[in-house]
């Protein structure tokens, strides 16, 4: 079991998944680090349509109101966490590329291993949006335990069925 475990989060219940995973491979009084972060957007650099001020000063009001509310998103699971289990969390929201960060913030904690899930996308999607997690994958810094998005669907699927069979 490990000591130090990163589980990056997006506010989806996909991303959340890997939480339970996570929960699975940390010592029983370990620490798990959670992050958001909010990616950066990338402007055309085309000479026609340049970044203007507004556009910009519309960018920082946007980061600006959602970093708080990012903080709050994950004060919540750590504290739902913390209330069921005796793991240490601590969490962080930054700005920035999310491959990047979620690097950066894995060696600055040294963490043992990062625990995400994948979005699924694939083919045309995946070239264009590119995968966070083939990027930290890539990286080779620590394990990353990636939980496929099929397996969150199967499950839900079948909680479904649980459900309705359970209702009749």
């Amino acid at each position: 079991m490990l000591d130090y475990v990163l589980v990056p989060l997006d506010g989806s219940h996909l991303a959340e998944s890997a939480l339970e995973h996570a929960m699975k491979i940390v010592k029983p009084e370990g620490t798990l680090i959670l992050l958001t972060v909010l990616q950066t957007p990338e402007y055309p650099i085309y000479d026609f349509y340049p970044m203007t001020t507004t556009m910009a000063q519309k960018y920082d009001k946007t980061v600006s109101d959602a970093l708080p509310r990012a903080k709050e998103y994950l004060a919540g699971i750590a504290a739902n966490i913390e209330a069921k289990s005796k793991l240490l969390v601590s969490y962080y929201a930054e700005v920035g590329d999310p491959a990047e960060v979620i690097v950066k913030i894995a060696q600055d904690h040294h963490v043992q291993a990062i625990c995400m899930s994948t979005h699924g996308r694939s083919g045309f999607t995946r070239w264009l949006f590119g995968s966070v997690t083939a990027k930290v994958l890539a990286t080779g810094y620590c394990p990353v335990y990636v939980v496929p998005a099929q397996q969150m669907e199967k499950r839900k699927t079948s909680e479904l069925v649980a459900a309705k069979h359970n209702g009749q």
